[in-house]
């Protein structure tokens, strides 16, 4: 199959995150991914993988396949693991990725946000990179010292820990708060005429957290900071990963779909969803 091979409807704007490709059963699944249609566009809402190379080879293979390819990093790719000869830390390692993605023609949170005029459009798609703050705390926790105290206790840490380095910030959370800070001004110049479809790895809304089977996960799940960013910048879909638990769920009228893939073990799990491209726009209706 070619990527003009599907045809008989109009284009979408499909998504998917989490790829995880250290896998094999991952690999193989992200090798068989092909457009419906030749218009066709793809988000990729970060975790594509750790290593370097493995990036590269994903997104050159989606770039090649789909019209437009809209890429926005996830907590894997910005780890500086041991066994990746690019040992880039931090921001660099993130400004690294943004210009291996310019190479392949993917667009990145720091280029103009492409506009999508197909079905649901038009609507402006904006790839963020926000990262965390520690501000999705468990019940009772009322600072970050209390909450990771309490994560630690319990033994559900995230590995960013040891391997996400903030270079040149001090902390993450100084971090986030530079890319939230950056973000909110490039939103607030948009047309305020059109629709958004805003995407970011992490939630940006506490909300998609609530499932979670391990509460103190959320600490590396989002920012607080973000709470009214759907309704401000008029969003018509809101498109996330991180969790692994692929959904459509509906939040003060703004369906945020999570466009996971997660990992083979997870897939076998009973009424897990299989892994799949999920449509944005046109955007789903309320059940």
């Amino acid at each position: 199959m070619t990527k003009s091979a599907a045809s008989g409807r109009a284009p979408r704007l499909f998504g998917i995150s989490d790829l995880h490709i250290a896998y094999a059963e991952n690999r193989k699944f992200v090798d068989g991914l092909w457009p419906e249609h030749e218009g066709d566009w793809l988000i990729v809402a970060g975790d594509i993988g750790e290593v370097m190379s493995d990036v590269e080879w994903a997104l050159r293979l989606l770039s090649e396949r789909f019209d437009t390819v809209i890429w926005s990093p996830g907590n894997h790719e910005l780890w500086t693991p041991r066994d990746d000869p690019n040992q880039l830390r931090g921001d660099a390692r993130y400004r690294h990725l943004v210009e291996l993605c310019r190479g392949l023609g993917v667009h990145t949170p720091e280029d103009p946000f492409p506009v999508w005029r197909g079905e649901g459009g038009p609507a402006v798609v904006a790839p963020l990179f926000l990262l965390y703050d520690y501000t999705f705390r468990p019940a009772g926790k009322h600072s970050k010292k209390a909450a990771l105290d309490y994560a630690y206790e319990t033994g559900v840490v995230c590995t960013d820990e040891v391997l996400l380095h903030p270079d040149p910030y001090a902390t993450r959370e100084d971090w986030c708060r530079a890319r939230v800070a950056l973000t909110q001004e490039r939103l607030d110049a948009l047309d305020p005429e059109l629709p958004t479809v805003l995407i970011n790895h992490w939630p940006v809304v506490r909300e998609p957290t609530r499932i979670l089977h391990y509460p103190e996960f959320a600490l590396w799940c989002g920012t607080e900071a973000t709470a009214d960013w759907p309704a401000r910048y008029r969003a018509a879909a809101v498109v996330y990963g991180h969790l692994h638990i692929p959904r459509t769920i509906w939040h003060e009228g703004v369906p945020y779909i999570e466009v996971s893939v997660g990992y083979p073990r997870e897939w076998r799990r009973e009424r897990h969803p299989s892994p799949r491209l999920r449509q944005i726009l046109p955007a789903p209706k309320p059940a």
